[in-house]
């Protein structure tokens, strides 16, 4: 009578746990899989792709790998033995974290003259880090306080609306409107007084006029000296330098442009 030797049945793997539960999308990280009759593993899967299997218990409890690359979202792990295939335990692959795009709740002031040099305020969120154009051309001294206040002052640009946007890492945001770049108004001169002086100069003048503000003098081509503008910009006083006796041009500069006074000033 011949007898039979039995060998003990295999009991599938049961799997309880992956730790930690989640990981980078890259992969490369350290898992332990924690179960039982995990022992002899022939294989573990991430969402169906192999990780590595760095060790194992002797005891069959415990199980470490390397998550492989996979792309974010839940996936189940599988541990395979001589047994079969073991219940899936829930693993997380986590993108990296996009920060939100900057939005734009506030903006002021909405014009400014073409020279720039206006200083500006936007109010809005997620503006950390962010730089700002006016028409494609860079605002300068930009700060940005606690990411929800942006302060800066205008570049010079030509006369007309722009867009104003705001960029960060995350994105841009356009300032509904734009900015009004405005050409400063030309000055008049209406009348000088008096027209008529010394030609070794030295004769105190009075120009009566309009957007006077910032303004330079020239009698026939020579500038007059101690140019004042009162804070009207409506009257401008100066001395004559010396001249040749006759008729001279009288011209008024601002940045915005000249005008010639009429009748200009004769030197005697």
């Amino acid at each position: 009578m011949s007898e039979t030797t039995l060998l003990p049945a295999l009991t599938q793997p049961t799997l309880i746990a992956a730790v930690p539960g989640f990981g980078p999308i890259a992969g490369g990280n350290s898992v332990l899989l924690i179960g039982t009759n995990l022992g002899g593993a022939t294989s573990v899967t991430f969402g169906g792709t192999p990780a590595a299997i760095v060790s194992q218990d002797l005891f069959g409890f415990l199980i470490t790998v390397v998550a492989p690359p996979h792309a974010a979202g839940n996936v189940p792990v599988v541990v395979t033995t001589a047994a079969g295939t073991s219940t899936p335990a829930n693993y997380t692959y986590v993108g990296p974290i996009v920060p939100p795009p900057p939005t734009i709740l506030g903006f002021t002031p909405p014009t400014g003259p073409t020279t720039g040099g206006t200083p500006f305020t936007i109010v809005g969120t997620n503006l950390t880090g962010a730089s700002v154009t006016f028409g494609g051309v860079p605002a300068v001294g930009v700060n940005v306080i606690a990411g929800v206040v942006l302060t800066g002052v205008t570049p010079p640009h030509a006369a007309g609306n722009v867009p104003v946007v705001v960029t960060t890492g995350a994105g841009s945001a356009s300032v509904a409107g734009g900015f009004t770049y405005v050409g400063l108004p030309l000055p008049t001169a209406i009348s000088i007084t008096p027209a008529v002086g010394a030609v070794i100069g030295g004769t105190p003048i009075a120009i009566i006029g309009t957007n006077l503000a910032g303004a330079s003098v020239t009698i026939g081509g020579v500038p007059a000296t101690s140019v004042v503008v009162d804070a009207t910009g409506t009257v401008l006083v100066a001395v004559t330098p010396a001249g040749v006796a006759g008729n001279a041009a009288v011209v008024v500069t601002t940045p915005a442009g000249s005008v010639t006074v009429t009748g200009g000033f004769t030197y005697v």
